[in-house]
């Protein structure tokens, strides 16, 4: 690598060189410009040159620029810079090319007919690095995740802003103590960084109440983050993020949360109240706590509520074809903390109530027919985004990460609809599991005109500027 630089080095101080005497007798004789050469290096193909080049460290790659024009010329290969992007940012290219072209610009997203833009690999980069450290929180329903938008997964997890206080507590002062723990948390001031929000979708509906709840929410989580001096927030609802972090603007997202689940229909990065929210009234700790009543019925006996939960993430599944699982042999066992732990037909039976909720004695709407009423209304709303936008669906929360999941809602929504609907339909697994409306956020404060587009500031906020999408 040394003797790498040296070459290099040697070669910018011999064209500076042949540069300067041959503009000293341009002056006398003037003559048509020829392209400089690039010294040593100019025996080497192009093809093995780049790949030389790739060894070096971006930074050192850049001041090549300075060198001469030809140098200039080659360093600055796209496919060069989108390699040094793979390498070196801590996001996935599939990840960084979305947002890059989607969502760099801000709401609303930009929508291509023909063609997506070309983009500019180099300046990407270089514009990634200069974006600032930023804050990034998935309130959550169960429990909030907590990092910074330069790390890979999130640095650390607490209680959800609705656990701080009760009832009777107003919503500022839970999110001040919310954050104040996020922030401590973290060893960080406020004042030193832009921050993303995440939380949970609420009033699901298109009511003038329900918009003038989710504007209380927002003002809320905006007054107390400024009045802890942040320079600028981002707030989004997990469904938008979730659609995101899998590479999506449009979709229906599936969200199993703490309490419920809600499907919700997404165009162009927004959420389609007027089409409808389909709410289920089952979660990840119904799900949890049905798996303990069937433990308990089978005499299994544990201490605590999170060994069950634990047993629920590692040994659970849902089954493809319930009634030809129910014939298998499925016994598996599992370490925990309270010791070894032997589950059977409960691994599938936990996920099935999913699709069978009267199997945990509820009467509730099943998921598939809930997504499949959502596609119903989609399909009927006729919209601008095309016929098809609604068939991708992306599944977010912890309880979704069960595998199986997604290829048994597949299998049962291509059974409901009719082949003019169900052909195209696919269902995405948690692209990033439970961290995936984090990771969503992070795509938002990674992006190369990150904050401008995304934050508003305390300036903007004290002016009644939120015209974010919530």
């Amino acid at each position: 690598m040394a003797m790498l630089l040296r070459k290099l080095r040697d070669s910018a101080s011999s064209l500076k060189q042949r540069s300067t005497t041959s503009s000293s007798s341009s002056r006398s004789h003037p003559s048509p410009p020829l392209p400089l050469p690039l010294g040593s290096f100019d025996s080497l193909p192009t093809e093995l040159l780049l790949k030389i080049i790739r060894l070096l460290d971006p930074k050192q790659v850049a001041k090549l620029c300075i060198v001469c024009k030809s140098w200039r010329s080659l360093v600055s290969d796209n496919q060069l810079w989108a390699y040094f992007l793979q390498t070196y940012q801590p996001l996935h290219f599939d990840s960084i090319l979305f947002s890059e072209i989607n969502l760099t610009s801000g709401y609303p997203l930009p929508i291509f007919v023909n063609q997506t833009p070309r983009v500019s690999f180099k300046q990407v980069y270089g514009q990634r690095e200069r974006v600032p450290p930023a804050v990034i929180i998935d309130g959550g329903s169960g429990y909030c995740k907590f990092g910074w938008n330069k790390d890979e997964r999130p640095l650390g997890r607490t209680a959800t802003f609705l656990e701080f206080g009760n009832v009777e507590t107003p919503i500022y002062t839970r999110l001040r103590h919310f954050f104040g723990t996020v922030y401590g948390r973290m060893k960080v001031k406020p004042s030193c960084q832009p921050v993303v929000v995440s939380l949970p979708l609420c009033h699901y509906d298109d009511t003038n109440s329900a918009k003038a709840s989710r504007h209380q929410l927002k003002e809320a989580i905006c007054s107390a983050l400024f009045d802890m001096n942040v320079p600028s927030v981002c707030a989004l609802n997990q469904a938008t993020l979730a659609l995101f972090a899998a590479n999506q603007t449009s979709g229906i997202v599936v969200n199993i949360g703490f309490q419920v689940t809600s499907v919700v229909p997404i165009l162009n990065g927004k959420v389609m109240r007027k089409i409808g929210v389909e709410v289920v009234g089952l979660g990840a700790l119904k799900l949890t706590g049905f798996l303990r009543e069937q433990m308990q019925q089978s005499n299994i006996y544990f201490e605590s509520l999170y060994t069950v939960r634990t047993l629920k993430e590692k040994l659970c599944y849902v089954a493809y074809d319930y009634e030809a699982e129910l014939l298998k042999d499925t016994h598996a066992s599992f370490e925990a903390v309270e010791g070894k732990f032997t589950l059977s037909k409960e691994r599938f039976q936990t996920g099935e109530i999913l699709f069978q909720p009267r199997l945990a004695g509820m009467r509730a709407m099943s998921l598939h027919h809930a997504i499949a009423l959502c596609m119903d209304h989609c399909h009927s709303a006729d919209l601008a985004g095309g016929s098809d936008w609604f068939k991708t669906v992306v599944l977010s929360g912890g309880s979704a990460c069960l595998p199986g999941l997604a290829e048994r809602l597949e299998k049962e929504l291509h059974s409901l609809r009719p082949p003019y609907m169900s052909n195209g339909i696919r269902v995405i697994p948690p692209p990033h599991g439970a961290d995936t409306a984090w990771f969503g956020a992070k795509l938002i404060g990674s992006l190369s005109t990150f904050p401008a587009p995304w934050c508003t500031t305390k300036k903007q906020f004290r002016q009644n500027k939120l015209n974010r999408i919530w």
